[in-house]
């Protein structure tokens, strides 16, 4: 079963592929354009943005770093309908566990309502959730979701620099 090179999400039907990499719909692959311009770019100023991006204040709470990649799960269910969704995000670990409390309480209550996933997904999703808060990453060592979001983040601000600066030579030029 591939994997979205852009989002991580496994998919089982269709997909685009674009050479190595296999993208879940044609928007990931737009975006997933990003990943070409960020392998491009050189590795100590990547290395350098990393670890000053990592070491910054949390962009949720504004708290000293460090930051990371942190998930929380949530499932919610009605009926025959189930929904369940992992929602990462770019924060401290402190804002990471609020978030991770949040999502399990939600869960806990509006989870279990869905026949037959709600049953399942419900105690899934809470224990997802309960690692989480309890899991630490290494600290100094960025996570590789933190790495990509990064180099993602880096090359996405390159690309805007360059277009900037075509649009502006060509308004020197008229």
């Amino acid at each position: 079963m591939p994997t979205c090179s852009y989002c991580n999400e496994l998919f089982w039907f269709g997909g685009v592929k674009n050479g190595k990499r296999s993208f879940c719909n044609q928007e990931c692959q737009h975006k997933g354009a990003l990943l070409d311009i960020a392998d491009q770019l050189p590795p100590e100023a990547v290395d350098s943005y990393i670890h000053v991006m990592q070491m910054s204040p949390c962009p949720q709470c504004e708290g000293p770093g460090p930051i990371e990649v942190h998930t929380s799960y949530r499932v919610w269910s009605a009926a025959i309908m189930t929904s369940w969704s992992n929602r990462p995000r770019i924060s401290c670990k402190k804002c990471a566990t609020k978030a991770q409390l949040g999502n399990m309480v939600f869960s806990s209550v509006l989870g279990w309502w869905g026949f037959p996933w709600g049953l399942v997904m419900t105690p899934v999703q809470i224990s997802r959730n309960i690692w989480g808060m309890f899991y630490r990453p290494a600290v100094g060592k960025p996570s590789p979701q933190l790495v990509k979001f990064l180099k993602l983040n880096l090359a996405s601000n390159y690309l805007a620099q360059r277009q900037r600066d075509a649009a502006e030579g060509a308004q020197a030029g008229r």
